[in-house]
């Protein structure tokens, strides 16, 4: 069993370093500040391949992995979780990539690593969120169209994305409830389409987010992806997918953390002695370092099953679990080794620490992971 990166991973993952070493500190507070999206960067990301970079060359991608897109996302991390969040992130495009025809994936596909596109995923629901077979939107045939209405809640790049992945309810009477969904292509400058941004949110600022509302949208019936009534198993095929480099988000924040606290607590003396030269900190920074090299591992396991064509559930869901659970942990003891200093904007920690929290809430809370994992343990019971 070889743990060792490939000269060609080893080369990415200087890049990724290089890259947001050398765009992200500059900009990093102001854009947290203003919760602006950070689009000219975005755009020199595409321009280096790191948008969409696990999309087949065919349709304008790299062809890499999910390995190698979890070693990107975790070097942007380490620098900014914000910027990070904001760049590297084409949700939804896995779904068309799985289930679209070729006509769908040239024309939606193809334009997002030119950085002529940007994409996202709608799901979840203001009353909907876990429960992902639960949502209301629906999508009514009427001839050669659909109708499409309701609310999204909660979409990243709700307010800039060119198109979006709908899920929407289109058999509501089909005897199986997760057989009730479809999921669809629905661009953003149709009629009938709104979004309004979400503002003044705890952390990662600078990646657009947004309520997403349809009234009366008509959607074509060639953008129905994939099949009618299997919306729900696109969705969870497209999550036993991004769970891995939404983990590696923490995995990135949780290093980036690490990394500043140790040099802090080399640096910071009280009573006359370093921070790091107290055995409870230095125990701490090993557990840190610990866990979130055990967070990598799992993480780098989950994609390099996906990669391998060995789709994991039980592992994807204990990847993302473990590794924001691993960055919440983490942020804290970081903060609080930072003491005050930490709690002010002046230091990045802080943003950090209010980046980390989201990652153990989407793409599946850690309630959400655990039961999965639990369930495929146990199987069904009489």
């Amino acid at each position: 069993m070889d743990f060792k990166l490939t000269e060609e991973q080893k080369e990415i993952q200087r890049a990724a370093r290089e890259f947001a070493e050398g765009e992200f500190p500059d900009v990093a507070r102001e854009l947290d500040r203003t919760e602006t999206f950070p689009m000219d960067i975005w755009k020199k990301a595409c321009k280096l391949g790191f948008v969409g970079a696990h999309l087949p060359e065919e349709y304008g991608g790299m062809g890499l992995g999910f390995l190698e897109a979890c070693i990107a996302t975790e070097e942007f991390c380490k620098v900014d979780p914000g910027c990070a969040a904001a760049l590297t992130v084409t949700l939804g495009a896995e779904v068309i990539e799985l289930f679209g025809t070729h006509e769908q994936k040239q024309k939606y596909l193809a334009p997002l690593p030119r950085g002529d596109a940007i994409m996202g995923i709608a799901i979840t629901e203001p009353d909907a969120g876990s429960d992902v077979a639960g949502i209301k939107t629906t999508a009514v045939k009427d001839g050669d169209e659909w109708i499409l209405n309701g609310t999204k809640m909660f979409i990243t790049n709700g307010t800039i994305a060119d198109h979006l992945v709908v899920l929407a309810v289109t058999h509501p009477d089909a005897k199986k409830r997760h057989q009730r969904m479809s999921t669809f292509i629905v661009e953003t400058d149709w009629d009938g389409y709104e979004a309004n941004k979400i503002e003044d949110k705890m952390g990662l600022k600078a990646s657009d987010t947004a309520e997403v509302v349809f009234k009366d949208v008509r959607v074509p019936k060639e953008h129905l992806l994939g099949m009618e009534k299997m919306g729900f198993y696109n969705i969870m095929e497209f999550f036993n997918r991004s769970r891995t480099y939404v983990g590696a988000q923490g995995v990135g924040v949780a290093q980036g953390a690490i990394n500043r606290t140790l040099e802090y607590t080399k640096q910071r003396k009280t009573f006359g002695r370093p921070i790091a030269s107290n055995q409870y900190v230095q125990f701490k920074l090993a557990e840190m370092e610990t866990r979130t090299e055990a967070a990598r591992n799992l993480i780098y396991k989950a994609a390099w099953n996906v990669d391998n064509g060995n789709i994991d559930p039980k592992m994807v869901a204990m990847a993302k679990w473990y590794a924001a659970e691993t960055a919440v942990w983490v942020l804290d003891y970081a903060l609080q080794f930072h003491g005050g200093y930490g709690y002010i904007g002046e230091y990045d920690i802080e943003r950090f620490y209010r980046c980390a929290k989201v990652i153990e809430i989407y793409e599946g809370t850690k309630e959400v992971e655990k039961a999965i994992i639990a369930g495929l343990m146990i199987g069904k019971l009489k």
